[in-house]
């Protein structure tokens, strides 16, 4: 097992303290937009959006005069945060009701569902309305748009919505924000999407206020949890093999099982969750009101296990309405889960999240890792360990694999660049703020030009960062002979001038030495030494901060670390398979170039070198190209059974 992210967080308190209206630090800051019309609210799980959103509804329709609030959230589980709440008592004017009747998160019929929508829209006493995505895209199929003006229109989880013209949910939004006069709150803990279409078009998304709190700033504020770690374990052959090493049963866990359609499952999901519970221990009890078991570990400890993969209905129904009861840590231990227990889901003593198999998108990883970092007495770390398939090189997808064992390493880079500290980078001493820590001088850094580009920094990055940990960046980027420069100075530039097709040259210099600085230095920690002068760590070497040029910076490749920790965390044979995976993909080579040199002059090197194959990573140009040439036929003979099987 291998921590790529560990983090020690302050414990401030900042983000967990409420003020005089019973406001959080990120509530406040939502509250204090609450004037505008269209306000996207980004902040990490456990922050408080779902009161915050409650605080901007009573004020749009108890001092705006709008006529309505409708909040619609992905899931009926997720609709309990909108229950009825107490805030008045907490310093805020009024409570927060919503009655059962437009509750409709607990209705059970979906056509009931959207006659009480329409209902709701036409009676005068009603005030809030809580439903599902779904409902509200049904709902919005048989009224007229006059019928939401001057209602504020609320969506949970926002990046369900994207801007592809099939995704109805952001075509009824876009409708909505053009023909109403409705205000619209958008929230989401992660704006990280697995795919290339953005949540809101770049013409769309100007028309919102953002309201942005991250994850730091979360994390760093809270009470009690005072680390976080993200890593992976890679096993070989099948994960339940391999599963009694990875799972602590200490430890509050919240275990995700892979999907039946991915490389990772057998095929048989109950199975899996059978043999999981094998490897807890021995079932002991079965409490069939609450659909939880008790399980003795071989150490005579009994856990309380919950089984969330099961489809009847009514058994899911019954352990659903025991999780959300919960309110005693011995109450739950560990909880297995396949698609569901992800967004929204609150078990704030969750100590652990063991996933199995990669994730679909970074958004999904983002989620998960939020079911564990809630604050809570007792609680003062979190972990998020990710158990994903070493590639075999026997295998026929051992390509898929390689991309598969990148994209793990890929996200939990990327956590890194999300959960750790902020540092603000000055062009010049005199534009420094006061003595902040976290305030670095760096010569020859670009000024921000223009408000485009200051947007980009000072809202996008974390946006920008998960654009670059999507594309293929760690497949080109990581290995021996990459020059530094080619990553910060070629690939980077691709990726922005790709999101931000709008930005002239020198825009995309700007973003990119700025994106380079966040990268390189996100998450190193500062050293004061005793002559006052300050060091960071920045790739292999320590570095003087004041002494930090951007052509410094330009010579470290932020991708180094991924390549580093898989030379430690796997064995040669296997980062040999990956390396040889990652070089085919850079080789620039033709079918006759490939076929010549293994005519001629392969067969030779193996027969002079006793059977020894060239390899890429000689020191020989030419014999680096032979092994090329390999890995190319190789390749094209595998690209040829692929399509005749499929032609068959």
């Amino acid at each position: 097992m291998e921590n790529l992210v560990d983090i020690t967080y302050n414990q401030t308190g900042a983000s967990s303290n409420t003020d005089e209206m019973g406001m959080r630090e990120m509530q406040r800051k939502a509250y204090a937009a609450r004037h505008h019309q269209y306000i996207l609210l980004k902040a990490p799980p456990a922050s408080g959006k779902s009161r915050a959103l409650m605080f901007l509804a009573l004020d749009k329709t108890e001092k705006q005069g709008l006529r309505k609030a409708i909040v619609a959230v992905p899931e009926k589980t997720i609709g309990k945060s909108f229950t009825n709440t107490e805030l008045k008592k907490h310093g805020f004017f009024t409570d927060w009701r919503v009655s059962s009747y437009y509750n409709l998160c607990d209705a059970d019929n979906e056509k009931e569902k959207t006659k009480r929508f329409k209902e709701f829209l036409d009676d005068p006493t009603a005030k809030n309305l809580v439903c599902t995505h779904s409902t509200l895209r049904n709902a919005l199929t048989q009224i007229d748009n006059s019928k939401l003006n001057n209602c504020l229109l609320a969506i949970d989880e926002f990046h369900h919505v994207s801007a592809d013209a099939n995704n109805m949910l952001g075509e009824n939004l876009r409708r909505i924000m053009v023909e109403t006069s409705a205000h619209v709150v958008a929230m989401t803990g992660s704006y990280f999407r697995g795919d290339a279409v953005p949540i809101l078009s770049a013409e769309d998304e100007t028309n919102f206020y953002s309201v942005t709190y991250n994850y730091y700033q979360q994390l760093n504020g809270y009470k009690h949890l005072k680390s976080l770690g993200i890593g992976y374990a890679f096993y070989t052959g099948r994960y339940l093999d391999a599963l009694h090493e990875a799972l602590d049963t200490t430890k509050k866990t919240l275990i995700h099982i892979p999907s039946v359609n991915s490389r990772a499952s057998t095929g048989d999901k109950y199975d899996e969750v059978d043999r999981i519970i094998k490897t807890i221990g021995e079932v002991i009890e079965t409490d069939y009101e609450r659909r939880t078991m008790k399980v003795r570990t071989p150490d005579g400890r009994v856990l309380i296990v919950a089984d969330l993969v099961e489809d009847d209905s009514k058994d899911r129904q019954r352990l659903q309405s025991y999780l959300q009861r919960m309110n005693k840590r011995e109450d739950m231990d560990i909880i297995i889960a396949l698609g569901t227990a992800k967004e929204g889901f609150d078990w704030e003593w969750c100590e652990r999240c063991l996933t199995i198999g990669v994730r679909g998108s970074l958004t999904e990883v983002v989620q998960i890792i939020g079911r564990c970092t809630r604050d809570c007495e007792g609680k003062e770390r979190a972990e998020f360990l990710n158990l994903i398939a070493c590639p075999d090189a026997t295998q026929q997808n051992v390509e898929v694999a390689v991309n598969d064992m990148l994209k793990a390493i890929s996200a939990s880079l990327l956590m890194e660049q999300v959960l750790a500290p902020q540092w603000n980078f000055k062009t010049t001493k005199d534009d420094t703020e006061g003595d902040n820590p976290y305030t670095i001088v760096v010569e020859g850094l670009k000024p921000l030009s223009s408000e485009r580009t200051k947007h980009i920094v000072e809202s996008d990055m974390n946006e920008l960062i998960a654009t670059l940990y999507n594309s293929n960046m760690i497949q080109n980027a990581i290995g021996d002979g990459i020059a530094p420069e080619v990553v910060t100075q070629v690939l980077m530039p691709k990726v922005i001038q790709e999101k931000y097709p709008d930005l002239s040259h020198d825009e995309v210099e700007e973003v990119r030495q700025r994106l380079v600085l966040e990268t390189n230095t996100k998450g190193s920690e500062m050293e004061v030494r005793s002559d006052g002068s300050r060091f960071m760590k920045i790739g292999a070497s320590f570095v003087n901060i004041d002494e930090l040029n951007i052509n410094l910076i330009d010579s470290v490749n932020p991708f180094q670390q991924a390549y580093e920790i898989l030379s430690k965390s796997v064995t040669a044979e296997i980062l040999k398979t990956i390396q040889t995976v990652i070089e085919e993909k850079r080789i620039d080579m033709d079918v006759a170039e490939a076929v010549t040199l293994y005519k001629n002059h392969v067969t030779r090197y193996i027969a002079e070198h006793g059977g020894r194959m060239p390899e890429t990573t000689d020191s020989d140009p030419f014999v680096k190209r032979l092994a090329q040439a390999i890995a190319f036929i190789a390749r094209k003979k595998q690209e040829f059974i692929t399509q005749k099987n499929k032609e068959q």
